[in-house]
C-alpha cells in the first residue's frame, strides 16, 4: 500500500517524534525560555481546510493526470518553511494550486504547459515538496494569469538506463532518494548524495535547487554528479550532450542547475555514479570552543585531507542534539571510501585536531556522542509540528564565507540574530552554529535560532529575525544562501548579490524558454 504523504508537517502520515523525542524537545526548550507552560494551538485537520473553487478545469485528454482533490491540493500549497508551518496550523492553505498534474512522462508534461498556457495559468514543478525557502508556493506572478497548475514529477521515478563502464546511470527527474538508492544497490553503485530531506525530495528537485549531501567535502553539490540533463521548456525539449567534461562554452547543464523551476521541468539526468564504500573509519572529537574546532578544520582541509563527514557543533547545538552537555564543542569525523583501508587518513586528521586542542572521544569518556547527533540531525524536521503550534519560533539559515572572514562574520551574525530575538519577543533568546559542509578556502556555517513566540505573530516575528540575520550574512561578506535555495524568501538579498548584468542575461534567457513568464514566477528573476 502506498504512503500518503502529510499535507500539514513533514514526512509521511502516521510519522513524527517518538513520545521520547518530543519530552526531550520540550523540555529543551523549557530549559531555554525558562517556563514549562506553552499556549498550545490546535492544527485544523484536511475536513478543517476550505479551499478557493479551481479555476480551471483540465481538457478532457489530460482528466487521468490532473487532480483538484482536496488533500492534493493541500499537499501542494506551500513547502516546508518556517512561515509554511504557521499557515498550515492556521488553517491558511489559500496559495493552493487550483491544478495538481501528475505526468508520467515528457509528453505529459508538454500537454500540460501547452494547455497551462492557453488559460493561461501559471506553472510550478514540484518534486517533494521539502523546500524551505518558498521556492513552490503557487503564485499567479504579475504577467496576468488567472490560475495556477502545479507539476508533481513523483510519477516518473524510474531508473531508465545504467552503464556500469562509465559508471553513469539515467534517471526521471521525480525519483526520489531512497528509490534512487535501491535501483542502484543491485549494481553496487551509489549516487552518493544525501541532503536531509534525501527520503522525501526527488533527483529533479535537488538538480533545481542546487541542493548539497551530507558529505562535508570534496563532492558537496548536486553539481558534481550531473553528466547531462533533458528539460522540457515551454519553447521545446532539450538535451544536453552526455560528457565527463568539456570546454565548449558556457555548460548549458549549469544554466539549469539551480534554475529553481523557472526555466522548464528537468525530466531527466544522467548521473555520475561510484562504488558503494567498503571502508569507513570515524571519530568524535572533541574541543574547548567552537573557534578552536573551526580551526582545526581548516587545517585539516588544507593539509589535502577530503573527509567524508567533518561537521563542528558549537557546544549549546551539540547540547541540544543530545550529543553533548553544552561545555565542549564537537567534531563529528569520518572517512569512507572502496579501494582500501583508511586509517592513516583519519590519524593525520586526529593530528590535525590535536594541534588545536581536540581531544578524540575515548579520552572524554562520552560514548556516542556522533551516533546521538545523527539521530537527531534526522530526526529534526518531524520537531516543527509540536514546536509551531507551542509558539516555539525555531529555524535555521545557512551560508558560506572564506576562512579570513569566518569569524568576524560568527560574531556580526550571532549578535544581530540574538538582537533581532530580544526585539521581536522581549526576552533572550538563542543562537548556535555548526558547519555542514567545508572547503580548502572556507566553511558552510549553519546557524539555528531559537525564541519563544506569540500567536498572532508568529509571521512577522520570524520574518524580524530572519532579515536582521540575512543582512548581517551579506554585510559579512557571506553567500546568503550556501545550499538551501533562493526561492521567494532569499530573493531581496540574492537580487543584492549577483551581479546585475548577470540577472539582465538571465531574464533574456528566461524570456527565450519561457516567453509567457509561466514557470514559478516570482523565484530568481521577475519577468
Amino acid at each position: 500500500m502506498e504512503r500518503k504523504r502529510k499535507f500539514f508537517g513533514w514526512g509521511f502520515v502516521g510519522e513524527g517524534l517518538t513520545e521520547k523525542e518530543e519530552r526531550f524537545a520540550l523540555a529543551t526548550y523549557a530549559r531555554l525560555f525558562g517556563t514549562d507552560s506553552f499556549d498550545v494551538k490546535e492544527v485544523p485537520g484536511l475536513a478543517d481546510i476550505r479551499l478557493p473553487a479551481p479555476r480551471a478545469a483540465p481538457p478532457a485528454a489530460l482528466a487521468a493526470i490532473c487532480s483538484a482533490e482536496l488533500h492534493d491540493r493541500a499537499l501542494h500549497s506551500f513547502g516546508k518553511s518556517y512561515p509554511d508551518t504557521v499557515r498550515g496550523m492556521l488553517g491558511d492553505y489559500s496559495s493552493a494550486p487550483d491544478i495538481v498534474a501528475h505526468p508520467r512522462n515528457e509528453a505529459d508534461i508538454a500537454r500540460v504547459i501547452e494547455w497551462a498556457g492557453g488559460i493561461p495559468a501559471t506553472i510550478t514543478p514540484f518534486g517533494g515538496g521539502s523546500s524551505v525557502v518558498g521556492g513552490i508556493e503557487p503564485a499567479l506572478g504579475k504577467k496576468g494569469a488567472k490560475a495556477s497548475v502545479t507539476l508533481d514529477l513523483s510519477r516518473m521515478d524510474q531508473m531508465l538506463e545504467i552503464d556500469p563502464v562509465s559508471r553513469a546511470g539515467r534517471f526521471a527527474g521525480g525519483i526520489f532518494g531512497p528509490a534512487l538508492e535501491a535501483v542502484l544497490r543491485p549494481h553496487d553503485l551509489t549516487l552518493r548524495h544525501f541532503p536531509q530531506s534525501f527520503e522525501h525530495s526527488t533527483l529533479g528537485g535537488w538538480i533545481a535547487t542546487r541542493s548539497a549531501g551530507h558529505y562535508a567535502s570534496l563532492h558537496t553539490h548536486i553539481d558534481d554528479f550531473v553528466e547531462s540533463l533533458r528539460v522540457v521548456t515551454p519553447r521545446g525539449t532539450l538535451e544536453t550532450r552526455r560528457l565527463p567534461g568539456s570546454g565548449a562554452g558556457p555548460s548549458p547543464d549549469r544554466l539549469f542547475i539551480g534554475s529553481e523551476g523557472t526555466l522548464g521541468v528537468i525530466s531527466e539526468a544522467w548521473l555520475r555514479l561510484t562504488p558503494r564504500p567498503g571502508f569507513r573509519v570515524g571519530s568524535a572529537v572533541w574541543f574547548p570552543d567552537f573557534l578552536a574546532a573551526a580551526r582545526a578544520v581548516r587545517a585539516i582541509l588544507q593539509a589535502g585531507l577530503t573527509p567524508a563527514n567533518c561537521r563542528i557543533l558549537d557546544p549549546e547545538e551539540a547540547r541540544n542534539t543530545g550529543a553533548g552537555d553544552g561545555n565542549a564543542a564537537l567534531m563529528v569525523l569520518g572517512f569512507e571510501g572502496w579501494d582500501g583501508p583508511l586509517a592513516d587518513l583519519h590519524a593525520r586528521a586526529l593530528a590535525c585536531a590535536a594541534d588545536h586542542g581536540g581531544r578524540p572521544e575515548a579520552e572524554m569518556a562520552k560514548p556516542g556522542a556522533a551516533e546521538k547527533w545523527r539521530t537527531a540531525f534526522i530526526r529534526m524536521p518531524y520537531a516543527r509540528e509540536i514546536l509551531v503550534p507551542r509558539a516555539i519560533i525555531a529555524d535555521t539559515f545557512e551560508t558560506a564565507i572564506t576562512w579570513d572572514r569566518f569569524e568576524a562574520l560568527h560574531a556580526e551574525v550571532t549578535k544581530a540574530t540574538l538582537a533581532a530575538i530580544h526585539e521581536v519577543t522581549g526576552r533572550p533568546g538563542q543562537i548556535t552554529c555548526r558547519f555542514t559542509h567545508v572547503y580548502p578556502d572556507g566553511p558552510a556555517p549553519y546557524f539555528t535560532f531559537h525564541a519563544l513566540g506569540r500567536h498572532g505573530a508568529l509571521i512577522p516575528q520570524w520574518k524580524t529575525i530572519k532579515e536582521a540575520a540575512s543582512e548581517a550574512l551579506l554585510a559579512a561578506g557571506g553567500t546568503i544562501t550556501h545550499h538551501h535555495a533562493v526561492g521567494r524568501d532569499h530573493r531581496p538579498w540574492y537580487d543584492r548579490q549577483r551581479p546585475d548584468l548577470f540577472a539582465e542575461g538571465f531574464r533574456a534567457m528566461k524570456a527565450a524558454l519561457d516567453p509567457a513568464g509561466l514557470f514559478n514566477p516570482g523565484v530568481l528573476v521577475d519577468p
